[in-house]
């Protein structure tokens, strides 16, 4: 599956490497934004700008490594198994989050005595997200999976309707036996160049993660966090009790550790903490998991999908924010009313899926259906639910490594000795930008790493 190291890679002065780019980057941005708001505030097109370079490169990604990986299977009833144990990992593993983040509101009652009179909420704030959710449901977005043209789906920015569509072309192209075979060459020679692109888009990561940052704190100023500090403390650390505790448990059983996996993609964590988007940092997870022993057809199927429907962080997110809107406002739920609302929060979370600022979105979707706990509640947490989108993003695209890895171990498609020497930084992947060199990886278009 992959080739073997012949040399160990060259050391890296420390200046030089992306970590730490991206880290004085978001160092500056927060400095910039806290004593010079205007200037921060100014700083936003880099963020924005960075973001829409990145899914310029998402749907050619997504398409040519899920389509190939499907082609070089052969048998088709792989990929089907291979996407049913995803589906059936994703929605274990986020209802758990729903439950988890319920249980950590209840004990912890981070909206308790703060007694908000409903009538002095400003429910016309949460209008626009209230009328989006009303728009998602589930029905539509099945439907919505489905492109209206071929070509449409490249330029919705769906990743759902890029997946439908790779996975209908990697279908056909199988069947075409060896007549498909010079298109699948041709698609895996273009797989090269767009990660080629794809290097060249990461060298403005530390750009765009400054311009980001600076306008975050800039725009909504670090002393807006305080009022609320116990509901973004109380998200955060279930967050990180979720990624330790949970995630934790499941890597120590397949072999793994956490810990040594979060310093592995320190990079992309550090890229969605700055631009506050887990996008942002697909297509260079997608290379750095293959990098590490993943099967490709694995991770082209597994990561797109997780991106949808694994979403851990926006989970808890969903159960913490809506008991505190219940807490402040001071409306008891009973135990069968916390059970709907966790099962709304269920469905809901999948068909908001996608949806942009679908963390927010999918709550107003879930008050909505829940008519005990007031909507215009929300009006308490838009002020700091920019800060912990960013938790958010990091939750859901550390739970998508995992599965990732999970899933091509239970497939028997995972290299353990790669992903060992990858994890405990004896196969360091080349920094963005770098000239791919033959010796250090397979040939394969998406093993050849980068950050």
């Amino acid at each position: 599956m992959h080739g073997t190291l012949t040399a160990p890679p060259a050391k890296r002065k420390l200046w030089k490497s992306l970590y730490f780019q991206v880290v004085v980057a978001v160092t500056l941005g927060i400095l910039i934004g806290h004593f010079a708001p205007n200037l921060g505030t100014a700083m936003r097109p880099l963020g924005d700008g960075f973001i829409k370079l990145v899914k310029m490169v998402i749907a050619p990604v997504i398409f040519l490594t899920v389509s190939t990986g499907i082609a070089g299977m052969g048998n088709l009833g792989k990929a089907g198994r291979i996407g049913a144990k995803a589906m059936a990992y994703f929605l274990f593993f986020s209802t758990l989050a729903l439950i988890v983040g319920m249980i950590v509101a209840n004990v912890v009652r981070p909206g308790g005595g703060m007694n908000v009179d409903v009538r002095s909420l400003d429910a016309a704030s949460v209008s626009g997200y209230v009328e989006r959710a009303r728009e998602h449901t589930f029905s539509d977005f099945l439907l919505q999976i489905i492109p209206n043209t071929t070509a449409s789906a490249f330029t919705s920015g769906e990743i759902l309707q890029v997946l439908f569509v790779a996975i209908v072309f990697g279908i056909s192209l199988s069947q075409m036996g060896k007549r498909g075979e010079p298109i699948l060459a041709f698609f895996r020679q273009l797989t090269e160049l767009v990660f080629g692109v794809v290097r060249l888009v990461m060298l403005a990561a530390p750009v765009g993660a400054f311009g980001a940052m600076a306008f975050t704190i800039g725009r909504f100023g670090i002393g807006s966090v305080t009022s609320l500090i116990w509901l973004v403390g109380t998200f955060y650390l279930t967050s990180i009790l979720f990624i330790v505790g949970v995630l934790g448990l499941v890597t120590r059983v397949m072999g793994f550790s956490i810990f040594r996996l979060l310093r592995y993609l320190r990079e992309e964590l550090l890229i969605v903490l700055g631009t506050s988007s887990s996008e942002s940092a697909l297509p260079t997870l997608m290379s750095k998991l293959e990098n590490a022993g993943c099967d490709r057809p694995i991770v082209g199927l597994v990561v797109p999908m997780g991106y949808s429907f694994n979403l851990d962080g926006t989970n808890i997110y969903m159960t913490i924010a809506a008991l505190f809107v219940a807490q402040a406002t001071n409306v008891h739920l009973s135990f069968g009313e916390q059970t709907a609302l966790l099962l709304v929060a269920m469905v809901s979370s999948k068909g908001a899926a996608g949806v942009t600022g679908a963390g927010f979105v999918t709550l107003a979707a879930t008050l909505s259906v829940v008519p005990t706990i007031p909507v215009s509640g929300m009006a308490l947490i838009l002020g700091v639910d920019k800060f912990m989108s960013e938790c958010r993003s990091l939750t859901n695209i550390i739970g998508n490594a995992v599965a990732t890895i999970v899933i091509a171990r239970w497939e028997g498609q995972l290299d353990r000795t790669r992903l060992e020497d990858a994890l405990a930084g004896r196969l360091p992947p080349p920094q963005a930008g770098d000239p791919l060199a033959e010796e250090d990886v397979t040939p394969t278009p998406v093993a050849h790493s980068f950050h």
